[in-house]
């Protein structure tokens, strides 16, 4: 079995820096693009209240969001896996085939709830937003904790007290990490099923609401996808009246590389720079955690403009992700304290400088 690529250890230069040099590499980018005149960019309204938003209502629409691409599916013409020296890529979800996908709540059923949240998401997310998203959460630290308190603190945001909701945040990351551990799934690969939400904590960070937080995520920069889900409410955004943004390539070059692409910002970019500077999961983790709920990318084959050698393969390790974190939410509650010894066994090989005991910068 070929070995599996892993990222670099962190750096000793903190976070935070780590963190500003991100957004300094973007801006510059951004300025190129604009032929060296980056000032013209929109400030981001500093007015808007920055409110916890309901953990209830967020679980709601989060798990809403899933039951429409339980509904849609994988596309037919989605890059597969080609490579069989690496197992855990091109096996199939063994849990996935004896689902009844059909128990899922449908299309329909979903839309009305979802098509709220969209529409706001598709009318903010701008490129002004996201380069103030990535200054306001990556620009500095929110919070210390290690890893089984972020998890503790994200359950916190759930009132487990409601009748309707079934099932806590946290069994909702065990469930996924769980299904792959049954599936004979690599440990670093059960640990990214675990930690893969985990960007929800921007909810105590100062999230405007939902959409920047949870919902399919898409390239910001560039004309936006046909394919992403209700796209006709992109007309309000004002990217997609601005000549700099609304072509195909828009603010980028062709083959530029999705290491170069700026994606919506939510809870899954915000999880793969912290777990990128400050863990040693391998690169294959990591594009799950990035890539995992941009559905017009991995399921329809949008953005192919942007790729450049190596990243069909990104694509694939979200493919062989995410049949886990889409169905395995009909799975039987787990027991988090029966758990908890294992998986903070898996934290302890992949998280430096004490493993369980790290406390890491959020």
């Amino acid at each position: 079995m070929a070995p599996v690529a892993t990222s670099p250890a962190p750096s000793s230069v903190p976070l935070v820096h780590q963190s500003e040099d991100v957004v300094k590499n973007i801006k510059a980018k951004l300025a190129a693009a604009r032929n060296g005149n980056s000032s013209d960019v929109a400030a981001v309204d500093e007015e808007a209240v920055h409110a916890k938003p309901d953990g209830q209502k967020l679980d709601e629409v989060s798990d809403a969001v899933d039951a429409v691409n339980e509904y849609l599916g994988e596309h037919r013409d989605v890059s597969v896996p080609r490579d069989h020296d690496d197992e855990w890529r091109a096996a199939k979800s063994k849990f996935d085939e004896e689902k009844d996908k059909e128990a899922f709540r449908n299309y329909e059923d979903a839309a009305d709830h979802v098509k709220a949240l969209y529409r706001e998401q598709h009318e903010k997310q701008t490129v002004a937003f996201n380069i103030a998203a990535r200054e306001k959460y990556l620009g500095k630290v929110h919070a210390r904790m290690t890893v089984w308190e972020a998890i503790e603190k994200l359950d916190s945001l759930v009132d487990e007290s409601d009748p309707d909701t079934e099932l806590s945040q946290i069994q909702h990351l065990l469930q996924t990490a769980e299904a792959m551990r049954r599936d004979g799934r690599p440990d670093w690969m059960q640990l990214t099923g675990l930690l893969h939400d985990l960007g929800k904590l921007m909810c105590f960070f100062g999230a405007e609401g939902q959409w920047d937080v949870v919902g399919d995520t898409f390239v910001v920069g560039a004309k936006f996808s046909e394919k992403c889900v209700y796209p006709d409410t992109f007309d309000a955004n004002p990217d997609a009246h601005d000549a700099r943004y609304n072509t195909e390539l828009g603010m980028y070059k062709r083959g530029c590389g999705l290491d170069n692409i700026m994606l919506s910002w939510g809870h899954d970019e915000y999880m793969y720079w912290r777990l990128k500077a400050q863990t040693t999961i391998p690169e294959a983790g990591l594009d799950m955690i990035r890539f995992h709920s941009c559905y017009p990318m991995h399921r329809d084959g949008e953005y192919r403009q942007f790729f450049a050698p190596g990243d069909e393969q990104k694509m694939t390790n979200v493919i062989a992700f995410n049949a886990y974190d889409l169905y395995s939410k009909s799975d039987d509650p787990p027991d988090p304290v029966k758990l908890r010894p294992y998986y903070e066994a898996i934290i302890d090989k992949y998280v430096p400088n004490g493993g369980r005991h790290a406390v890491l910068e959020w």
